[in-house]
């Protein structure tokens, strides 16, 4: 993993050390780490697919704030709103979970104050993993692609699966001469395309629109107004308001590709207002991961 530079930079002189020595002892470490996870008070932890690796260090209040100064590049009002949404973006995608004490008024987030817990989670693009499901996903037929639903637990890749679905959709592919389509992404939390100052930080594609930080009913929505895509995605689906907003973007002839979590079709059936959709036909394919 080269990239972790863009990670490490931003811990102050003990903690950088640390994990710089870590990852010479242990160069493999760099392969599975998913998320380093730094608290207030208490040790390290590096998470990796199938085991954490404590490093013990106990980080200081005043640490996590120089921390989170850095990220913030010494203005942390400028990131308020992303503040209050608990997590930042940084360069190369990854995402800095935020926890501490939420100032909440009229039921919604306006300040968080003694950050206590900082947590990086690692982006990585896999391209070409949506190979296998592309050929279940696309219609060579009309050049389009089927309406499609997504399924698998979480952490087992239906982000990345669908990201990169989105990139070959948008940037066609010449080997079954599929052109690519119109794609608008609605990344509400901004995990598909990673967005840092405007410029997305993960390949979604040469032909991809994508809003973010808005529910994903009101970005879908948006998009079909202002950008006429041909097919459309978000990560996640569950609310009545995301599935209405499904069926008029599908009304509307535009295809679509989402993601939601769940192990088998009874997962699916428990939610009556997704189960709906594929009750109508309006979802076509349903992929288990």
């Amino acid at each position: 993993m080269n990239n972790i530079e863009e990670i490490t930079k931003y811990f102050p002189l003990n903690i950088y050390n640390l994990l710089t020595e870590t990852f010479k002892q242990n160069a493999e470490i760099l392969q599975t780490l998913q998320e380093i996870r730094i608290r207030s008070g208490r040790p390290i932890i590096l998470k990796l697919r199938q085991v954490d690796i404590l490093i013990q260090y106990n980080v200081s209040q005043t640490e996590i704030i120089q921390i989170l100064e850095k990220i913030c590049e010494n203005s942390i009002y400028a990131y308020k709103n992303q503040i209050c949404k608990g997590f930042i973006t940084i360069k190369g995608g990854h995402r800095v979970g935020i926890t501490g004490s939420a100032v909440v008024e009229n039921g919604r987030v306006i300040n968080m104050k003694y950050i206590t817990s900082l947590n990086f989670r690692i982006a990585r693009e896999i391209l070409n993993c949506s190979n296998k499901v592309l050929s279940q996903i696309i219609n060579i037929e009309d050049n389009s692609i089927y309406n499609t639903l997504i399924v698998s637990p979480p952490g087992k890749g239906k982000t990345t699966i669908l990201r990169d679905s989105i990139r070959q959709i948008s940037n066609g592919i010449d080997s079954i001469k599929f052109r690519g389509l119109t794609c608008g992404v609605v990344d509400e939390r901004g995990e598909i395309a990673a967005m840092y100052q405007g410029v997305a930080q993960n390949d979604i594609g040469i032909r991809t629109d994508v809003i973010e930080n808005v529910s994903k009913s009101y970005g879908m929505k948006m998009l079909i107004r202002s950008m006429a895509p041909e097919v459309i995605a978000c990560d996640e689906i569950g609310s009545s308001e995301d599935v209405e907003a499904i069926k008029e973007a599908i009304s509307s002839g535009v295809k679509g590709i989402f993601t939601m979590h769940g192990k088998s079709l009874e997962d699916i059936k428990n939610n009556k207002e997704i189960y709906n959709l594929i009750e109508s036909k309006q979802i076509e394919k349903i992929i288990f991961l």
